[in-house]
């Protein structure tokens, strides 16, 4: 029996929430370790659906503890209406059933007034962020002048760093033509919700190793997806925090070794929301009948998605940086009628052949795939859970995938019900 990590392989909405949901059943605990409301997830649970930005997706199970660990960026406004919205559906929510690391940064109004400044100030060369504060918290946090939850617990100490903050930020918001925000207004908003926050606050690392002791199993779940990690992403191009497997110790405050089973959320094509670099993307009939099928619009923002074919090179890589043992293959059903499928086995970059995703900026935009063709299968695949239930060119779709990034398909997803799943190896038990 192992701890299971789940992470995205691609650029995001792999189906996470699902897969989460799905494995959460197997699950005592569920970790939330990095990221902030920029995530979004959907979950589907007897025709009710949920979608959770900051809430672990283990949430809307009875019985398991959900845990923010320290990784994760907070904005506590936000977080408290999540907790109003998922309560008036009907889920238990309380200090026992959730915890939040009490060293866990927060997201304070004046981020999410730089985040919109900055990105109108970039003009044609935005990021495509949120816009949520997620990038300011993140670099005040390693300027080391970040506002942490345990503050709420000594007012005096408090006002002290939202001064200080403000320094800071104001000069910049004036700089960029936005209004000055004042720390008394800031510090006047937080003491009115703190003891409604500081009643989930722990010392999560504690937490966990007292679970750890008792035998728990632990599903750690990551946000986004490994192409927008901000060391191994499309840089500049990504977001602010490390989305890789390892991210899974340092976010929540257990040793590496605590991680378990690394887990692979992948789509079965190819998705991204926003700015950057997609060298498979279809900006014809193909992606558009991805993205009506899929239903590819942003949990979190709204935004279309853009769709492509699946790219076998970035997710090898994705493979190998992670340690990902096997992968959750989903949205195989949207690619029932199509005659014939593509997968991206290389690049070409100036007419050289690339086995890999290049760092430079200018190299990504640059690089044209090389694709080999699969024919695809008229009959349904849409809630099959069983193997055997797959027409024979779904299944070799399958097989070639495993075959090119390297690693083996663990689960099968077949629509976004929790039972249309096809378990071919459970993770929590190798």
């Amino acid at each position: 029996m192992a701890n299971v990590t789940v992470i995205g392989s691609q650029w995001g909405d792999e189906g996470k929430g699902k897969i989460v949901d799905w494995l959460s059943s197997r699950a005592d605990v569920v970790v939330r370790f990095q990221g902030g409301h920029n995530a979004g997830h959907t979950l589907v649970i007897n025709d009710k659906v949920y979608k959770l930005h900051l809430l672990p997706s283990g949430i809307v199970r009875p019985g398991k503890l959900s845990i923010i660990g320290n990784g994760v960026v907070v904005d506590p406004w936000a977080l408290l209406k999540e907790i109003d919205d998922v309560r008036a559906q009907g889920v238990e929510i309380s200090p026992e059933t959730l915890k939040i690391a009490d060293n866990v940064n927060l997201i304070m109004p004046v981020h999410s007034a730089m985040d919109e400044a900055l990105e109108a100030a970039r003009g044609k060369g935005q990021l495509g962020t949120t816009k949520r504060g997620i990038g300011p918290t993140y670099e005040d946090k390693v300027a080391r002048r970040g506002i942490r939850l345990c503050d709420l617990r000594d007012p005096v100490l408090l006002r002290e760093k939202l001064e200080k903050l403000m320094v800071h930020h104001n000069a910049l918001l004036k700089g960029l033509g936005a209004s000055e925000i004042c720390p008394q207004e800031i510090f006047d908003q937080l003491m009115q919700i703190a003891d409604q926050v500081l009643v989930y606050a722990d010392q999560v690392w504690r937490v966990l190793e007292q679970a750890r002791r008792r035998g728990d199993k632990i599903l750690f779940e990551g946000a986004q997806g490994i192409m927008l990690d901000v060391d191994h992403g499309t840089y500049p191009f990504v977001t602010s925090s490390n989305i890789v497997a390892a991210q899974a110790s340092t976010g929540s405050g257990v040793g590496p070794k605590a991680i378990g089973t690394v887990l692979g959320i992948t789509k079965a094509y190819t998705t991204r929301v926003g700015t950057g670099p997609f060298p498979t993307e279809q900006l014809n009939e193909d992606g558009e009948r991805m993205g009506q099928r899929g239903h590819e619009f942003g949990t979190t923002t709204g935004r279309k998605r853009r769709c492509g074919w699946f790219d076998a090179t970035l997710v090898r890589q994705a493979v190998t940086i992670c340690g990902i043992d096997g992968i959750a293959l989903t949205k195989l059903d949207v690619l029932d009628g199509f005659d014939e499928l593509k997968i991206c086995t290389g690049y070409l970059l100036d007419g050289k052949k690339l086995d890999y995703f290049p760092a430079g900026q200018n190299e990504q935009a640059r690089i044209e795939p090389v694709y080999m063709t699969l024919p695809g299968w008229n009959e349904s695949t849409r809630g099959a859970r069983s193997f055997s239930d797959l027409p024979p060119a779904a299944v070799k779709y399958v097989h070639v995938i495993e075959e090119l990034i390297g690693a083996p398909v663990f689960l099968l997803s077949t629509s976004p019900e929790r039972d249309d799943t096809i378990l071919l190896k459970d993770p929590f038990y190798g």
